[in-house]
């Protein structure tokens, strides 16, 4: 895919999706139009669907709230027993640092 609609020509760039996923796309250089090909839609699909959900419930501890982490995660990541992560506050939730 290296000429757009408009006869201008689309060069390769890449993204970053809210969910940290790189992905490549197609841009025009003339109308600045952004195209995502069939292959690179399949490849961020597959990243998708490679990316696992896992959902934790919060339990009271003293005046705050506590949030276990899941196993899979813990091995994973290596994160051990009392080790400190950071938590950046986002518009729609946080984010968790090891």
């Amino acid at each position: 895919m290296t000429n757009c609609f408009c006869g201008g020509k689309r060069i390769k760039m890449t993204g970053k999706t809210p969910e940290g996923i790189i992905y490549s796309y197609w841009r025009c250089l003339r109308c600045k139009e952004e195209v995502l090909g069939m292959k690179e839609l399949h490849e961020l699909s597959n990243k998708y669907q490679k990316m696992r959900k896992y959902t934790a419930k919060t339990t009271k501890w003293g005046l705050s709230l506590g949030l276990r982490i899941p196993l899979q995660l813990v091995k994973r990541y290596n994160i051990k027993n009392k080790e400190e992560l950071t938590i950046i506050p986002e518009e729609k939730g946080f984010r968790v640092l090891v």
